[in-house]
């Protein structure tokens, strides 16, 4: 069986959460506690030379690292249900949708920025907060235009099945809410969220009933 590294609050470790449970795969969770270092040290370090989570470790011993990566690897070795349309301008703007939260917003406001933020440069927590916030607006606001105006907008980003792009926008959403951004302005955003949720493939992996939530 698979064994899925990660840490429950993670949003990189919730997308491929998502991804496994769409594809119907069976998996062991292995926790990685980052506020304990855990993804510093050595055992950890063997399997991901990053130190980051989420790892996939395959029946075989392959470890597999970086959560797209991960992601479209199982939608290539498990294509049902595609996770992307088989249309080739579909698929861009699936990719797009996803690419907006996975390489505009995360890699500003992960664990690691934010703590480098409160910690050497010693910014109070007030500031971190509306770090976070200023660069999910900067994404969130011209991306509500794309899925509000769009006619490849449906229950979900693209259509009427989730895609990568819900998979990348639910645990954004998720993350966001604990730094109080105001979700009012983002209408489409918010009721595609809603409706990602009522899936079970999405519940089960919702960072508060993971085994390591506190």
């Amino acid at each position: 069986m698979m064994k899925l590294h990660g840490y429950w609050r993670s949003s990189t470790s919730y997308r491929v959460r998502i991804a496994l449970n769409l594809k119907g795969l069976e998996y062991e969770y292995v926790a990685c506690n980052l506020l304990e270092a855990e993804h510093r040290g050595a055992d950890y370090l063997a399997l991901n030379r990053q130190g980051l989570v989420p790892t996939l470790e395959l029946d075989d011993g392959t470890h597999l690292t970086q959560s797209l990566a991960i992601i479209e690897y199982l939608d290539e070795c498990h294509p049902q249900p595609a996770l992307l349309p088989p249309d080739p301008v579909d698929r861009a703007r699936v990719r797009t949708v996803a690419h907006a939260v996975a390489l505009e917003i995360h890699p500003v406001n992960n664990l690691r920025i934010l703590k480098y933020l409160a910690g050497p440069l010693e910014h109070p927590p007030e500031a971190v907060g509306e770090w976070f916030r200023h660069w999910v607006g900067e994404t969130f606001e011209p991306l509500e235009a794309e899925l509000s105006n769009s006619s490849a907008s449906a229950a979900f980003c693209h259509g009427d099945r989730p895609t990568l792009a819900d998979i990348c926008l639910v645990p954004q959403v998720a993350n966001g809410a604990r730094f109080n951004v105001d979700m009012t302005p983002y209408p489409s955003i918010r009721r595609i969220y809603d409706n990602c949720l009522a899936l079970e493939a999405f519940a089960k992996a919702s960072p508060q009933v993971q085994p390591d939530a506190p």
